[in-house]
């Protein structure tokens, strides 16, 4: 059986349950629980004793989506994703990948876009409706989205869709105007400072609130992120002096990171600092930490080099060297005159 939801998807999921309309988009920033609540909305439509606060947890089709085995229900996600959680692969892909013919994708090849569309025109297995749930659904190609658009606007029976996705402007705009969109609530700070200590509980790992605090601060306030940031064992001390010991030029904190992970350092120092330039308060640092801030037009440059960077962070052409281009870069930013405003 699946952990129960978080309060903020719970109270989501009970009101888009008493929405009509066959195709959902839910929609916002990484780390607020998109698939949790998209997998929650697809087992209580397939539930065989719904209730308004969601599935039944106890029945035949309940325990199917736990055993990954539901028949009515077609996931489409990269297989990168399919294999981390668990979703199995089709069988020709499957073959393909324990080849070693090829390696798992990280977009949603058109091929599983039209299994999708086939799986549409089969008769339901179970119950009353099939269902088909993308995520995160910016990974969709144009080739893969447009192989879904016209069964996402005409289904073929009862069929309802649940697409999730971190980057809605990715998404081509007829795949948005197809769907009813909803925008994922951001839960209160003492509500998920609560979820977040629940879990390091749960997890036989309880911490501090102070500990826990720091986590969701390095998250920018989600939840979800500031999980995996508890994963890493991140203390407070360390994440509170990171950007004075960048502006010093010392790697060392992030040394041992993997790439995409220093670059999401940087671009949240860069970001706190365009703030602190323009008078607004700090998101992911402490204040109080953060050393001056450079003039708008360098702070505004990095961004866009740091933006260009995200781009090929995962297939780096040599990643020692990257890092070292990065640590003089912003050692170089951070040395530079501050703004009038900060200084």
């Amino acid at each position: 059986m699946n952990p129960p939801l978080a309060p903020w998807l719970q109270q989501q999921l009970r009101s888009l349950l008493a929405q009509r309309g066959h195709a959902l988009l839910l929609s916002g920033p990484s780390g607020l629980g998109q698939y949790d609540l998209a997998l929650a909305l697809a087992r209580s439509w397939l539930c065989e004793q719904p209730g308004p606060d969601g599935a039944c947890g106890a029945c035949g089709s309940c325990h199917a989506i736990d055993v990954r085995t539901h028949a009515d229900l077609c996931v489409l996600m990269p297989e990168t994703l399919s294999l981390e959680l668990g979703w199995p692969l089709d069988e020709g892909a499957q073959k393909e990948i324990d080849d070693k013919k090829r390696k798992a994708s990280k977009l949603i090849r058109v091929e599983a876009a039209r299994d999708a569309v086939s799986f549409t025109q089969f008769t339901r297995s179970r119950g009353r409706t099939k269902v088909i749930l993308v995520y995160p659904a910016e990974r969709m190609n144009i080739e893969s989205a447009n192989t879904l658009l016209k069964t996402l606007e005409e289904p073929n029976g009862e069929v309802l869709f649940v697409l999730a996705t971190e980057a809605a402007h990715q998404l081509l705009p007829t795949i948005r105007s197809r769907c009813q969109s909803h925008a994922m609530v951001w839960p209160g700070e003492a509500e998920a400072l609560d979820w977040l200590l629940q879990q390091a509980t749960e997890a036989s790992k309880p911490v501090a609130r102070e500990q826990a605090a720091v986590w969701l601060q390095a998250a920018g306030g989600r939840p979800e992120d500031a999980m995996a940031w508890a994963a890493t064992g991140l203390q407070g001390t360390t994440w509170a002096q990171l950007p004075q010991a960048l502006a010093r030029g010392d790697w060392g904190t992030l040394a041992g990171w993997p790439p995409a992970q220093q670059l999401a350092v940087l671009q949240k120092l860069c970001h706190d600092l365009m703030a602190l330039a323009s008078g607004a308060p700090a998101r992911f640092f402490p204040t109080e930490q953060l050393p001056p801030a450079p003039r708008w037009t360098a702070l505004a440059q990095w961004s866009r080099e740091l933006m260009g960077a995200a781009r090929s962070v995962e297939h780096p052409y040599n990643a020692g060297l990257m890092q070292e281009a990065w640590a003089a870069r912003t050692r170089q930013v951070l040395a530079s005159r501050p703004s009038a405003r900060s200084a």
